[in-house]
C-alpha cells in the first residue's frame, strides 16, 4: 500500500508515517518513507484487516484538518491578528470535525494506491463547498470579541475531556495529541482548540501565556491541580 502527496505537502506523509508506524511494526509490518522531487510517498507492508480502518481514520484526520486549515487559511476574510486567525480556523474545523470525518472514511474506498491530492480534489468538492459556505458566514469584520463568543459556545456544547501537562495535550486515554501538525507547527493553544474541548485538567504548572490563554477562552472549564 502506498500513500502520497505532493512534495510541497511532504509533512502530510509524514505525520502519516509518525501516525501508523507504531502500530505496524506492532504486528510485524514495515513501511518506509520516499521523498521525490515531485511527491512524497509512505509506502508500507500492512495486514490489512488489522490497519485498514486506523489509515482510513488518520487519512481522514489530515484530509479534516490538514487540508481544511490550509482552504481556510486561504479563504477567510476575518482581519483578526495572526494568533487569534489560527485559533478561529481551529474552532470552526473543531466544530464540525466529526461530521467532515465520517463523510471522508465514507468516501474512502479500497486503498491499494492512494493519493491525498487527488481524492481531494476529485472526491470532496461537496465538502469544500460546505466548507465555503462557513467562509462567507464569517464576516471580514469578524472580532477578537466574536472569536470568544464563538469558542465560549462550542465549549458550553462539549463534553470531551483532555489534560494538559506542560505543553504537551492528551486525550481522553491519555496518549498525546499531536493534530497541530497538521497546521504547520505543534502549538498547544490550537491543539486545545482542535481537541473541541469541553474540559481542561491541567497537571502541574501551566507556564503564564497558556494560563492566559485558558482563562480567556476556557474560564470555568479549566481544572487545576
Amino acid at each position: 500500500m502506498v500513500v502520497s502527496d505532493g512534495s510541497a505537502r511532504s509533512s502530510f506523509i509524514t505525520y502519516l508515517y509518525n501516525a501508523l508506524m507504531g502500530e505496524i511494526v506492532a504486528t510485524n509490518g514495515s513501511g518506509e518513507l520516499i521523498f521525490g522531487e515531485e511527491r512524497a510517498a509512505f509506502r508500507m507492508r500492512i495486514q490489512r484487516e488489522l490497519h485498514l480502518a486506523l489509515i482510513k481514520e488518520k487519512l481522514a484526520e489530515v484530509l479534516g484538518i490538514g487540508y481544511k486549515y490550509a482552504f481556510l487559511k486561504e479563504k477567510l476574510r476575518a482581519c483578526l491578528p495572526k494568533r487569534e486567525r489560527k485559533l478561529l480556523i481551529a474552532a470552526l474545523i473543531a466544530a464540525d470535525y466529526e461530521g467532515d470525518k465520517a463523510y471522508i472514511r465514507s468516501k474512502i474506498g479500497d486503498i491499494k494506491e492512494f493519493a491525498l491530492d487527488g481524492f481531494y480534489a476529485f472526491r470532496l468538492s461537496s465538502l469544500r463547498e460546505k466548507w465555503m459556505r462557513i467562509v462567507d458566514y464569517i464576516p471580514e469584520g469578524f472580532s477578537s470579541q466574536d472569536l470568544k463568543k464563538f469558542c465560549e459556545f462550542l465549549v458550553g456544547e462539549s463534553k470531551n475531556k483532555i489534560y494538559l501537562k506542560g505543553r504537551v495535550v492528551f486525550g481522553e486515554n491519555f496518549a498525546p495529541l499531536r493534530r497541530s501538525r497538521l497546521t504547520g507547527e505543534e502549538d498547544a493553544e490550537t491543539e486545545i482548540m482542535l481537541s473541541d474541548a469541553g474540559f481542561i485538567y491541567c497537571l502541574g504548572e501551566v507556564e503564564e501565556d497558556l494560563g492566559d490563554f485558558l482563562q480567556k477562552y476556557y474560564a470555568e472549564r479549566a481544572i487545576f491541580s
